[in-house]
């Protein structure tokens, strides 16, 4: 039975606009131990959100008015809580995409209820390996500031001391906030894959290598002898730079 660190059960937000479905579901996985809210669009969904901090948010892409991909990115935006979305078979496209904004993982329809709390239980064991974020928790986006840089979080924009922002892909961008919300922490490659791309990454173990290396080309003065992101041998990475901003 899946449960929260103060052993209540953990909190689902479903998000679907069939009623068949969330009234399913939600029988389902509360015999399995979950505590359910189900909203049947976005807008219903961010009414739960001003009142309410899931663990976990199961959502449909394909809703009408809101998108799915367009709550995701604000949930991206504001909170840390992990996304699992709900996908028709032939959404490929919207699947790359939602997984690019960082979900957690997906499930194309039609599934068994048995395989997405099997999901449900593997994002809820990730997650909680992960450093908490309680800034993100309260839904705020602040901007930081590191070595001369400032990091507008909700903007995705980076400037540096002479104010010329530099440009960072969507991966570059979630990589760097996950450095700065968690400065001093050693996070390893699977917590960074979990941070940035979630599932999208599991087939690209050295990825994270990658994509550090680009990123020390744009924030370090140094790239060879990085200053800011410190590697650990045998544990992954470090941000070694003083946060400031962060609540």
């Amino acid at each position: 039975m899946p449960l929260t660190t103060d052993d209540t059960p953990a909190h689902l937000l479903l998000i679907d606009d069939h009623r068949d479905i969330r009234e399913t579901l939600t029988r389902y996985l509360e015999r399995h131990g979950l505590r359910v809210t189900a909203a049947e669009d976005a807008a219903a969904a961010r009414r739960v959100l001003r009142t309410a901090a899931p663990d976990l948010v199961v959502l449909d892409i394909m809703m009408p008015g809101e998108d799915g991909l367009s709550l995701c990115r604000h949930l991206r935006e504001t909170t840390d809580v992990p996304v699992i979305f709900l996908t028709a078979l032939g959404e490929s496209t919207d699947r790359v995409i939602g997984l690019e904004m960082g979900a957690d993982d997906y499930v194309p329809k039609p599934f068994e209820p048995r395989e997405l709390l099997a999901r449900i239980k593997a994002v809820l064991r990730r997650s909680r390996s992960l450093p908490v974020d309680p800034a993100r928790r309260r839904g705020e986006s602040p901007r930081v500031e590191f070595d001369g840089w400032v990091l507008d979080l909700g903007r995705r924009e980076l400037t540096g001391a002479d104010g010329v922002a530099v440009s960072l892909s969507t991966s570059e961008f979630l990589l760097l906030e996950a450095f700065v919300r968690h400065p001093g922490i050693v996070l390893s490659r699977d917590q960074l894959l979990d941070l940035t791309k979630g599932r999208a990454a599991d087939a690209f173990d050295r990825s994270i290598d990658n994509q550090v290396s680009r990123l020390r080309r744009k924030v370090e003065s140094d790239p060879r002898n990085p200053a800011l992101i410190k590697t650990v041998w045998g544990g992954g990475y470090c941000f070694a730079a003083g946060v400031r901003g962060l609540p």
